[in-house]
C-alpha cells in the first residue's frame, strides 16, 4: 500500500510543480516529510525502506519511543507544538524543529542546544490566519522578533512553517499559502541562507506546492488512518 501511495503523492507533486507560476526563490524540487504521528515503528521503518528519509512526529515522547526501537537512520522533523519542557528531550532527537512559535521557546532551545554544543535547525511557524487554537508567531510578533534572530548563535533558522486553516474553501488555502511564501520571499532577501518553507498537509499539499513550498508534510495520504489507541 506504501508504495502505491507514495508513487501517487510524487505524481500530484510533479504535476503542481509544473503549475507554478514563481518558483525562483524556493527551487524546483520538494522534500516530502513522511508524517508517522499514531502510526506504529514498523510503518517509520517501512517508509524508510521506501526512500522517504524525513520523518514528521508531532510528539517527542511518540518520537522518542520510535528512535529507541529503531535507532539511527532518518532526518527527523518535529512539526507539532514544543512545550518549554520537552525542549531538552527535543534537541537531542531532532534534526530540524519547525514550530518555533515564540521567543521564549527561541531562547530556551538556544539554552539546550549550547548546552550539548549542537547548532540546531529551525523553522519559525507563522498564524497567518490568527487561529486562535493554533500556535505560531501572529504577524507582529514574527516582525518583532526579526532583529533578534542573530542573538541566538546555536539556533539556525532555516525558513518558515505555515499550516493553512481546516476548511473547504480551498481558494482560502491558497491566500494562506501565497501570503506564507511573500513572508519567505521577504525573509529571504534578508538572510539570504534560509532555503525552507514547510506548507502543506495531506489535504492541501498540492496547493502547497503550487504557491511555492518547498517542503511537505504528508501522513494519511501515505500511510492511511491514524490508530489512536496506539500508546507511547
Amino acid at each position: 500500500m506504501l508504495a502505491e501511495n507514495l508513487k501517487s503523492v510524487q505524481e500530484i507533486i510533479k504535476e503542481s510543480l509544473q503549475k507554478r507560476k514563481d518558483s525562483k526563490l524556493t527551487g524546483d524540487s520538494v522534500t516530502l516529510v513522511g508524517v508517522t504521528k499514531n502510526h506504529p515503528p514498523e510503518i517509520v521503518a517501512e517508509a524508510l525502506a521506501q526512500g522517504i528519509n524525513n520523518i514528521g512526529e508531532n510528539r517527542v515522547q511518540e518520537a522518542k519511543a520510535k528512535r529507541e526501537i529503531l535507532g539511527d537512520g532518518g532526518y527527523w522533523h518535529l512539526i507539532g507544538h514544543l512545550q518549554t519542557n520537552k525542549v531538552r528531550q527535543a534537541v537531542a532527537l531532532f534534526d530540524l524543529i519547525e514550530s518555533i512559535d515564540s521567543e521564549h521557546l527561541l531562547q530556551t532551545v538556544e539554552k539546550e542546544a549550547k548546552r550539548i554544543n549542537k547548532v540546531q535547525d529551525v523553522l519559525l511557524q507563522l498564524n497567518i490566519a490568527h487561529e486562535e487554537q493554533k500556535s505560531g508567531f501572529s504577524k507582529e510578533e514574527y516582525l518583532s522578533v526579526l532583529p533578534l534572530l542573530n542573538n541566538y548563535p546555536h539556533v539556525k533558522i532555516r525558513g518558515l512553517m505555515v499550516i493553512a486553516p481546516k476548511t473547504d474553501d480551498m481558494e482560502l488555502v491558497r491566500d494562506i499559502f501565497a501570503a506564507g511564501y511573500r513572508c519567505f520571499c521577504r525573509l529571504k532577501m534578508q538572510r539570504p541562507d534560509i532555503d525552507c518553507l514547510s506548507m502543506g498537509m495531506s489535504g492541501d499539499y498540492a496547493i502547497a506546492v503550487e504557491e511555492g513550498a518547498n517542503i511537505v508534510r504528508v501522513g494519511t495520504a501515505l500511510f492511511g488512518q491514524r490508530d489512536y489507541s496506539l500508546k507511547f
